[in-house]
């Protein structure tokens, strides 16, 4: 390790290192800060006093602030009440649309298209627009929405055709059949069995008739009954019977029985019975079809009687 030498200094005099010594102290050493010592009273005073103006104020632009919104929620509530705002709003609104209908954009007429069952005043009323109005505040499809409910409307089509026109067109259900339903009320159906109106049935006299819970929707024996001409032409009306399977109510009141599966093929049977055997000419009432082996007549004193198949009566 290597030493260095450092020469020492000529000696100054003890009272000259001492004065260097605190100037070099008096230099580096930071400057103490009073500790502990309370400040003047007057100052104190002062500070607190700020600091309560200070706190009152902001403790009273609150309670103004909430006293003027008040104020102003109890004003608008009286304007509302006493029907102002209303008045003002409806005159804005009607000062709009007349400028709006004088510049030729207020509905002037409304074209209507395919309700030959729906009467034109049912339509107008479900629109619910007014001659004049603004066209741009046609809610179509609202609407359209509107005339669904009506009892003949399938599908709509509700239209704006600038300037002034509204175009309707109007798809209507299609009656398929008559269905009177076990409360005894009789309903116009479509094919789907979908309800359509109870009013004006005498007009649809000559439409299939369906009978019991569920027999709505009786298209499939409808148009497999259509297949067989000795068969349709005595058909009076189709009954479900627990929601299972049909009879067949005949014109002079035989009733035919038919099973819940497979009942196409005892179509067949029937006509058979009817033009080669001639079997509703016979004292019969009842015709039961549900036996893959015989026949079963029921007749009009109330004797029954059976058949193999092959060998009916």
């Amino acid at each position: 390790m290597r030493s260095v030498k450092i020469d020492r200094k000529a000696s100054q005099p003890r009272s000259a290192k001492a004065g260097r010594g605190s100037a070099r102290a008096s230099r580096g050493a930071p400057t103490a800060k009073p500790f502990g010592r309370r400040r003047p009273l007057a100052t104190n005073i002062v500070a607190r006093a700020f600091r309560f103006v200070r706190s009152w104020f902001a403790l009273h632009r609150l309670m103004l602030t909430l006293t003027l919104g008040l104020m102003l929620l109890v004003l608008v509530a009286a304007l509302f009440i006493g029907g102002t705002v209303g008045r003002t709003v409806r005159a804005v609104n009607a000062t709009i649309a007349a400028v709006i209908d004088d510049a030729g954009f207020g509905i002037a007429q409304i074209h209507l298209a395919g309700n030959s069952r729906t009467p034109t005043q049912s339509v107008v009323a479900a629109l619910g627009f007014e001659l004049g109005q603004p066209i741009f505040g046609a809610d179509v499809h609202a609407a359209r929405e509107r005339l669904l409910q009506l009892p003949w409307v399938a599908d709509a089509e509700v239209r704006r055709r600038y300037p002034d026109d509204i175009s309707v067109h109007i798809i209507e259900k299609l009656p398929y059949a008559l269905w009177q339903s076990p409360d005894g009320k009789a309903w116009i159906v479509e094919r789907n069995g979908g309800l359509i109106t109870t009013v004006g049935i005498g007009e649809f006299r000559r439409l299939p008739a369906l009978l019991g819970t569920g027999g709505a929707a009786g298209s499939d024996i409808i148009e497999a009954v259509a297949t067989h001409r000795a068969i349709v032409a005595r058909v009076k009306a189709y009954e479900r019977v627990g929601e299972r399977r049909w009879n067949l109510i005949l014109d002079d009141g035989v009733i035919v029985k038919l099973p819940e599966t497979n009942w196409t093929k005892e179509l067949d049977a029937l006509e058979h019975l009817i033009i080669d055997k001639g079997i509703l000419e016979r004292d019969v009432s009842e015709i039961d079809l549900r036996s893959p082996t015989q026949y079963f007549f029921v007749l009009k004193s109330g004797e029954k009687k059976n058949e193999p198949r092959g060998n009916a009566a």
